[in-house]
């Protein structure tokens, strides 16, 4: 589906963070490392 899936993120700023001030949109970008129903209430893609 072409979306970036973090999996692991032990950085202070959120590897999320660094790639939506690279230019990737938030839609594209899934918190792996979140349980699926948490993921909905995040600003980034559930899945």
């Amino acid at each position: 589906d072409g979306k970036i899936w973090i999996e692991r993120d032990g950085t202070e700023i959120g590897i999320a963070n660094e790639l939506v001030e690279a230019g990737v949109p938030k839609q594209d970008i899934v918190l792996g490392f979140k349980a699926p129903y948490r993921r909905k209430f995040t600003e980034f893609a559930a899945s």
